[in-house]
């Protein structure tokens, strides 16, 4: 069940969710960046219980409101309901996409010894963009700026940013994978040095 397919209803429904509020980074666009990576793990070190990973990848962000603490909650909820409405003839552990989702709630504050194998690559193909090409990493960095633009002001959110990823640079570990780790790590400490810089 690697490849799950969901039905063609489903995906609309799923695109609509992504399209509403229009966002500049947290979009389609995103999940299918992200589904690259996972398509990277499973023809690398490979998933556990593939389904519910691409699942939760699809679904992750399907709700998302910059400044909002219930994201994640809402998107887990969304893919259960979706679960539960497209995919009850398959054997899909609904329970666990919706943790993997709850997961990311927690991005830069776990470690690798907080989540199984599954859970550390799945999150490390969501934080993979941090190790993306310098303008790949810029527009992404424009993206969340524009995001909050209007929800909370502009020197708050400089503040909360530069501390999130001099957060992440400080850490001895930034992805939780072995895999990503030995991969992405230099590039995006890279990235983040730059980026703190140019906050001060």
């Amino acid at each position: 069940m690697q490849n799950v397919q969901i039905p063609g209803e489903q995906l609309a429904a799923l695109q609509a969710a992504y399209a509403a509020p229009p966002r500049a980074y947290h979009n389609f666009a995103h999940v299918e960046e992200v589904l690259r990576h996972y398509e990277d793990v499973a023809s690398g070190p490979g998933w556990r219980q593939p389904a519910e990973v691409r699942l939760a990848v699809l679904y992750h962000d399907a709700i998302y409101e910059a400044g909002r603490k219930d994201n994640e909650a809402r998107s887990a909820e969304l893919a259960v309901a979706h679960i539960g409405q497209w995919l009850q003839d398959r054997d899909i552990d609904a329970a666990r996409v919706a943790e993997l989702i709850h997961f990311t709630a927690r991005h830069g504050s776990l470690e690798p010894g907080d989540v199984d194998r599954d859970a550390a690559l799945f999150l490390d193909c969501d934080m993979a963009i941090l190790a993306a090409d310098a303008a790949t990493f810029a527009a992404y960095d424009r993206g969340i700026a524009a995001e909050y633009r209007g929800h909370v002001p502009a020197w708050l959110f400089k503040l909360n940013r530069r501390r999130f990823l001099k957060a992440l640079l400080m850490k001895e570990r930034i992805f939780l994978s072995d895999w990503f780790h030995e991969r992405l790590d230099a590039q995006a400490r890279i990235n983040l040095r730059r980026a703190v810089t140019e906050k001060r």
